[in-house]
């Protein structure tokens, strides 16, 4: 996909970090840009952001957990702007407290997660897929994972976003199957300034865990803060969809892990030693991370 001018995006999570970073940058090309967001006050500022400079914008509060507002965006979305070119299952969350052993995570978390970040996914691409290849017109799909995917350990986290890449495979495999004009991409980053770390801000009270019955954060804001801004990350994001790549890796100082992964699958000897200290401090000195 490469004309961008009068086109619609669709962007969960859309009201805070790398969504709105990715709406504003649709904004800069000409866009309509939808945002959603289960965050209510950071959705109002967010519109606001975007009518007072006199964009076309629309915010549409959303819990992706549910299938009901996917269908419920989606009707917004097609009333205020008609056709989808673009949609950007970006919305994620990560479960805070002190790390468990996945048999004694509770299970609220697991809901929690997983809801978010595998089934949010797949409910937006059950949902707007279909008016998306009704209308024929070129578009392009970009599904938000994790390099944590690709990290021993994890919890619900790792597991959601290494099922989101599996299923962007299959999309793009199914979408060129259906001779479609949409394209499809898994974007994998690194650590990147945003407020996911304090995910646990917008957890629903009937999810609430019993490992962390506080809803304390991760206490990564200072790494997180040193981290690749959103806008840059957006701008690789939307260079990558004119040049129709499918993995989208903006952090160069990830690649070596994603090696010790492979070879440890090819060598059969289990998961690697990942070294979570030493690529910690290498983010706080403002490593590409």
């Amino acid at each position: 996909m490469k004309d961008f001018e009068g086109k619609t995006a669709v962007i969960t999570g859309g009201a805070s970090g790398i969504g709105l970073a990715l709406a504003k940058n649709c904004s800069e090309r000409g866009m309509n840009v939808v945002l959603a967001d289960i965050q209510e006050d950071a959705l109002g500022e967010a519109v606001t952001y975007f009518e007072e400079r006199q964009r076309p914008v629309l915010g549409v509060h959303t819990n992706t957990m549910l299938k009901e507002a996917w269908a419920d965006l989606h009707q917004q979305t097609t009333d205020r702007f008609g056709n989808v070119h673009l949609l950007f299952n970006n919305a994620g969350v990560v479960n805070g407290g002190a790390p468990v052993p996945v048999w004694e995570l509770p299970q609220s978390d697991w809901d929690w997660v997983m809801g978010v970040n595998f089934y949010g996914v797949l409910y937006g691409l059950q949902t707007f897929v279909p008016a998306m290849l009704a209308h024929g017109e070129s578009g392009h799909i970009v599904n938000t994972a994790s390099i944590a995917a690709f990290i021993p350990g994890g919890g619900p986290y790792g597991v959601s976003k290494y099922g989101v890449i599996k299923m962007s495979e299959a999309l793009a495999g199914d979408l060129k199957a259906a001779n479609a004009r949409i394209g499809a991409s898994v974007l994998c980053p690194g650590w990147v300034n945003t407020k996911i770390g304090d995910a646990e801000r917008n957890r629903p009270e009937d999810m609430s865990s019993s490992a962390n019955p506080e809803g304390a954060g991760l206490g990564i804001e200072a790494l997180m803060s040193n981290s690749k801004p959103p806008e840059d990350l957006a701008a690789q994001v939307l260079q990558a969809i004119e040049e129709e790549n499918f993995y989208i890796l903006p952090h160069r100082g990830w690649d070596h892990m994603l090696r010790s992964h492979t070879d440890a699958i090819l060598d059969r000897n289990g998961p690697y030693v990942f070294n979570v200290q030493e690529q910690m401090e290498r983010g706080l000195r403002g490593e590409d991370v």
